[in-house]
């Protein structure tokens, strides 16, 4: 049985998220964790873990944190900005990120997220900023 919160499990399963390969580890107010294979389907054309796909591994942890903290009936978080730092090279295995919230607030977050490699060295880190948007007229899907 899962120990991930039972919303989670009503998560579409065919997304970027499931085409990355990435699975989520943990999921708490204070802490969220997955993991992403550095395969070919992460790779960029020299053979190296993708800064696009470290990024969308990034925004996963933080988008999934927010959703954590919101009432999900009401509203929905979007991605509204974001920003890495790709700080060493990777070629294979997994890569695992951390993300914490920097800040929670009535209509946005900020949450912070490392990504290492295998060996604890840190990959990326990143910055994402989520808008907590009203599900009532504003456009977004569930």
């Amino acid at each position: 049985m899962s120990s991930l919160p039972a919303w989670t499990h009503a998560l579409p399963a065919h997304t970027l998220v499931s085409t990355l390969g990435i699975e989520l580890v943990e999921l708490t107010d204070e802490r969220v964790v997955a993991t992403m294979p550095v395969d070919d389907r992460t790779r960029q054309p020299y053979g190296l873990l993708h800064g696009g796909a470290s990024l969308a591994l990034a925004e996963t942890v933080a988008s999934l944190g927010a959703a954590g903290r919101v009432d999900r009936e009401r509203f929905a978080v979007v991605g509204q900005e974001i920003n890495g730092n790709h700080l060493r090279a990777v070629k294979d295995g997994v890569v695992r990120a951390v993300a914490t919230p920097l800040h929670v607030g009535r209509t946005s977050q900020v949450w912070s997220i490392e990504i290492r490699d295998e060996a604890g060295r840190l990959v990326c880190i990143s910055r994402c900023t989520l808008a907590v948007v009203e599900l009532k007229g504003s456009g977004v899907r569930r």
